[in-house]
């Protein structure tokens, strides 16, 4: 699937057109149609993905993951035992012992 293909894909997912996306991102009209026949540039990729809320590796068709967690973003931690249920106490200490391992990674 190419970038216009993809990004067809994604207007008919969120009910929009390109017309409503290059108005949005600030593209020219007509802009996206043209990019089956032309190289957009890397500026204008990256807003139509930050639109859509995908990588730009997705709109590019090098991965079929529209988007990697953010490292950032990710608040939860899974904690499974053969059914065992989780303390409060030790659930913070697993996410003392998270933020160990973030820090010992940030270090080498």
């Amino acid at each position: 699937m190419g970038l216009v293909e993809r990004i067809k894909f994604l207007c008919d997912e969120k009910k929009v057109t390109f017309a409503e996306v290059e108005r949005k991102t600030g593209i020219s009209n007509g802009q996206i149609r043209r990019w089956d026949n032309s190289s957009p540039k890397i500026d204008n990729v990256r807003k139509v993905a930050e639109y859509f809320d995908v990588s730009t590796d997705y709109l590019l068709g090098r991965t079929d993951i529209k988007r990697l967690p953010d490292e950032d973003k990710i608040h939860t931690i899974a904690a499974h035992h053969d059914g065992e249920e989780w303390t409060e106490e030790e659930l913070e200490e697993i996410e003392r012992f998270k933020e160990f391992v973030k820090l010992k990674r940030k270090q080498q």
